[in-house]
């Protein structure tokens, strides 16, 4: 070949170096400078986790204006600061590195045999290599309940892989705490439940300083849903905070005695609040003063029923249930470690098995607590709750028409499930393996379909709950990487930190970073529908937030209007007269005389438009009755009725409709007394 001279090259060179500048002074510049990489921190630690994960993350809305993405319900990054501090080990972040988040608490140095609570949890001695970082030889681990499975690089690859809200569930348990040996802190709940909240927020300033600064890191700690769903927008990942404790507020009780009262639930919403919390559970794991609680099974089960006696003088009660709801049955196996902690001559009762429902539901607290949670706007957790509690709780949110319920993993009564879809609540499944997920997801869809809403999981991470076991690499369809996510933006590859690398097929969920390898888990078992049911939780979980935040209590048009009745019980200390059931005050009542076919007419004043009646049940209560409306006192429309009542709290819902009279209408007893309501409600919202 004929070699060119030099200088026939150089006009060429000079026009290439020309557009090249132009194409820096008029078109888009480089990446880095532009940010077309926003994704990619400039400054990361080293040495760090891997992510193994390219592409950039999708953002903005689909054609129907919705934004995308999973959702997370139910998760605990701070758990480590949690029961008095060493009981899971290792920390989300460390300004040291991630050597020392990294690490296993002291005292399961150098074999683990020390791990008292994860002998218990796990089985067999609890020994197992304690060094984290690098090598991670035993953990994170799915099976491995007291390490650090949320370390942030985890948080940020499923965040990359297609989350968009993550549920960071402020955690503890005192009881956990006074009887676990180890602990470097305080077991006071409120005091724990403060500085996770705290480092939290430390944790957001850490990942924002990787990016430069505050406010361009992607986790980003939201207060409101209009906040969220720009977050969400952006392409980042919107960490909403709440509650999950056992006493919150000092709300615990004491051989059946409130140990707070109404100013110190006040109180503690507004703390709550001010500290950007925006859903909570009113009880966990032991009845409190707020409500009795959905029971665990086998040796936990009896466990937990010990430390509950141990913290309250009580053990659990039940009563046969009223309705297809149930608590889960009561730990029959024996759980030695524990019941050895039990006062000489005290054993755990034994409990009838047609008597499955916890006698405790939820108290007068419970229900200041309730609407205490509604007046601020805030989200109510209903797992964990005793289905009486629970039933009560939907009474009120019906009332009130309120949408902000939440079951985010898996531990209410499943036929609670329409009733919550109905409110406009959101419900995530625990995040089981991929056969239960897709089978209790297939369950669901039907009613999914029907009111129009995506669905979430809740991996309860730093939980102690135990997570999807490997299916193995020899199954007929394992997750094949690399592959590309649900959303089809990034391509995720195996996940690497230190020296080890986790493979879904043979490692299971051992950490958070695993759950986009999980979800591809669940797409080739259980199929696209699942996964784009997922899809579709960012939009239906940032739906029930703004829906909580938009309510507006509606006006009682029944609170002092005249009342009259087909009769009234006689009684000469105690009047039951009909004005007593719009009178506005929950002790006093109208009671018929004891026979079928009573009524109770109210009075309005004037012709309004009537959507909602509320009828707050005394023990004698309607079975078969219907709600009717008149606006001449003479001519009645039947616009609501049952026929299988069952007292409590109801609400009637029904198209508008013009009356200046509404009339209950008893047409058969619940009881072998008359009707009695303590309160009737109408209104026009």
């Amino acid at each position: 070949m004929t070699r060119q001279p030099h200088r026939r090259r150089r006009p060429l060179a000079v026009l290439s170096l020309l557009l090249v500048v132009m194409a820096m002074t008029l078109g888009p510049t480089p990446s880095s400078a532009a940010g077309t990489d926003w994704w990619n921190p400039t400054a990361r630690p080293t040495p760090d986790s891997q992510i193994n994960v390219t592409g950039e993350p999708f953002k903005g809305t689909n054609a129907q204006g919705e934004v995308r993405g999973f959702v997370d319900a139910h998760n605990h990054i701070m758990a480590n600061e949690a029961f008095g501090g060493r009981l899971i080990c290792g920390k989300p972040f460390s300004k040291s590195g991630v050597a020392d988040a990294l690490k296993d608490c002291p005292e399961h140095y150098p074999d683990g045999s020390l791990a008292i609570f994860d002998f218990i949890t796990n089985g067999g001695d609890g020994k197992h290599d304690p060094d984290g970082w690098p090598t991670f030889k035993d953990w994170p681990a799915h099976d491995s309940l007291t390490h650090q499975q949320n370390y942030y690089a985890w948080v940020e690859r499923a965040w990359r892989g297609g989350q968009r809200v993550l549920v960071n569930d402020l955690v503890t348990n005192g009881v956990i705490c006074s009887v676990y040996p180890f602990k470097d802190r305080s077991c006071d709940e409120m005091t724990s439940i403060r500085l996770q909240a705290k480092l939290t927020y430390d944790m957001q300033d850490y990942i924002d300083a990787m990016y430069g600064g505050p406010g361009k890191g992607w986790f980003r700690i939201v207060t409101d849903s209009a906040q969220a769903r720009k977050v969400v927008e952006q392409g980042r990942l919107a960490v909403v905070l709440g509650v999950e404790t056992s006493e919150p507020f000092g709300c615990k009780q004491i051989l059946d005695i409130a140990q707070c009262d109404k100013d110190d639930i006040d109180a503690g919403l507004d703390e709550l609040y001010d500290l950007g919390v925006r859903s909570m559970f009113l009880c966990h794991k032991f009845d409190n003063a707020l409500c009795g609680v959905r029971f665990d099974e086998h040796g936990l089960g009896t466990a937990i029923n010990v430390g509950q006696f141990l913290s309250t003088g009580t053990f659990w009660q039940t009563e046969k249930c009223k309705g297809p709801q149930r608590d889960n049955p009561i730990g029959g196996a024996a759980a030695p470690g524990a019941e050895g902690q039990l006062p000489a001559g005290v054993e755990v009762p034994s409990y009838d098995e047609d008597a499955q429902c916890n006698k405790r539901g939820l108290t007068d607290l419970g229900e200041y607590a309730v609407q205490g949670l509604m007046k601020r706007k805030m989200m109510l957790e209903i797992d964990h709750m005793s289905v009486k509690a629970t039933g009560r709780a939907l009474d009120l949110f019906e009332a009130e028409s309120y949408s902000g319920v939440l079951s985010s993993h898996s531990w209410m009564d499943l036929n609670w499930t329409e009733r919550v879809y109905r409110l406009g609540g959101f419900i995530a499944q625990y995040m089981h393996g991929s056969e239960e997920f897709g089978a209790e997801a297939e369950r669901t869809e039907a009613l999914r379909d029907k009111y129009g809403v995506g669905y979430g999981y809740g991996t309860d991470m730093n939980g102690v709950g135990g997570w999807p076991a490997p299916r193995g690499a020899d199954t007929s369809n394992p997750v094949r990487y690399p592959f590309r996510s649900a959303d089809g933006s990034a391509v995720i590859d195996r996940q690497t930190t230190g020296r080890r690398t986790w493979d879904i097929n043979t490692d299971g969920a051992a950490h958070y970073g695993l759950v986009p390898d999980w979800i591809e888990d669940i797409r080739l078992v259980a199929g696209q529908d699942v996964v784009d049911d997922l899809s579709r939780g960012a939009e239906s979980y940032l739906d029930t937030w703004g829906s909580s935040e938009k309510h507006k209590a509606g006006v009682n048009l029944a609170k002092g209007a005249s009342a009259s009745a087909s009769s009234s019980e006689s009684n000469p200390f105690t009047s039951y007269a009909p004005g007593r059931a719009v009178d506005g005050d929950q002790d006093t009542r109208w009671a018929s005389d004891w026979s079928d076919d009573q009524w109770l007419r109210v009075d309005l004043g004037s012709t309004s438009t009537v959507k909602r009646v509320t009828l707050d049940w005394e023990r004698a209560y309607g079975k078969s009755y219907r709600v009717e409306v008149s606006t001449d006192g003479s001519s009645w429309q039947s616009v609501w009725s049952t026929t299988t009542g069952d007292g409590g709290l109801d609400t009637a819902q029904f198209s508008g409709v013009p009356a200046r009279y509404v009339r209950v209408h008893g047409l058969d007893r619940g009881t072998d007394w008359g009707y009695s309501l303590h309160e009737v409600g109408v209104y026009s919202n």
